[in-house]
């Protein structure tokens, strides 16, 4: 009995000993749910990642705009509004009035505009007057830039229309004369030359013997100051001019085509257009310019600025 039942306490024990080994971790199957993700094959991966996926457009990569080097404001042009003749200068100051220069002295060829006209040029040791026009002969201007030693030279007729505290310093000229002016500076010889219209309906403008033109000797140059003419025979008889200044502007004096012809007549080394505005505008002055250089090309033309 008691063998029976040392057999028995061993069966039980080997059985538990057994009943501690670990047992298999079964997996539960994977539960199906109807209208899941359908299986999708290898294949067709790409295709659906290309239709799914938004496509993105290659960044073009933006450079800056490249700067631009600053630069400098430019300075303004200085245009030389003058003419010089050896040691001469001729300056232009509106219409018929200029100023030449010379070793110092200035000479004012028909003056007006007031004082403020002539800024920049010193005071006048010479004025020259054509005629008694209010663009040639202005008193209020004279009396403001006259001195005490100012020669004033012109025709009777401008005498005549001067105050007489303007009298006492004027020289009268007359066409075909010459008065020679000497200082220790300078040596200036003043010859007037005749100048009136020919035309019939301008004869009323300037009549023959009122006005005068004038020629300059000065540093051995001649320089023609015409004041206002036609082409008269005077004009066409010059000889040796080396500046000729040469009005065009109608009614009052002449066409650009009778000053061209003019001018190709005594043949001055260069001329200078002036005093050509009429009631019109301005004259052609390019074209005055073409028929010279066309006649005569060893004519040099100057264009200075007068209006």
């Amino acid at each position: 009995m008691k063998s029976n039942l040392i057999v028995f306490l061993v069966l039980i024990c080997l059985y538990s000993c057994k009943s501690d080994k670990k047992q298999p971790v079964v997996e539960p199957e994977p539960v199906i749910v109807e209208d899941s993700i359908p299986e999708i094959e290898i294949d067709s991966i790409p295709e659906i990642i290309e239709d799914t996926i938004p496509v993105v457009e290659e960044i073009q990569e933006v450079k800056p705009p490249a700067k631009k080097p600053v630069s400098k404001p430019k300075e303004p042009k200085i245009v030389e509004n003058y003419l010089m003749e050896s040691d001469i200068k001729i300056a232009p100051v509106e219409h018929g009035t200029l100023v030449i220069s010379y070793n110092g002295y200035n000479i004012y060829v028909d003056p007006v505009g007031g004082p403020e006209a002539f800024k920049g040029f010193g005071p006048p040791n010479f004025i020259l007057i054509t005629d008694i026009h209010g663009d040639h002969l202005n008193v209020e201007t004279l009396e403001a830039i006259n001195t005490a030693n100012t020669i004033i030279i012109g025709p009777k007729a401008v005498k005549e229309k001067l105050p007489s505290s303007l009298q006492g310093n004027f020289t009268t000229l007359f066409s075909g004369l010459s008065r020679g002016f000497s200082t220790s500076k300078m040596s200036l010889d003043i010859e007037g030359v005749a100048m009136y219209n020919l035309r019939e309906e301008a004869k009323q403008y300037h009549p023959k013997g009122r006005g005068l033109g004038y020629i300059l000797n000065l540093n051995g140059k001649r320089i023609y100051i015409s004041g206002d003419t036609e082409d008269t025979f005077e004009m066409r008889h010059l000889k040796n001019i080396d500046v000729a200044l040469v009005c065009m502007n109608l009614p009052y004096t002449m066409t650009v085509e009778s000053a061209a012809s003019a001018v190709l007549d005594f043949k001055p080394k260069k001329v200078l257009p002036y005093h050509y505005r009429g009631t019109n505008g301005l004259s052609d002055v390019k074209r005055f310019k073409q028929l010279v250089n066309n006649g005569n090309s060893r004519i040099k033309v100057v264009q200075l600025q007068w209006y």
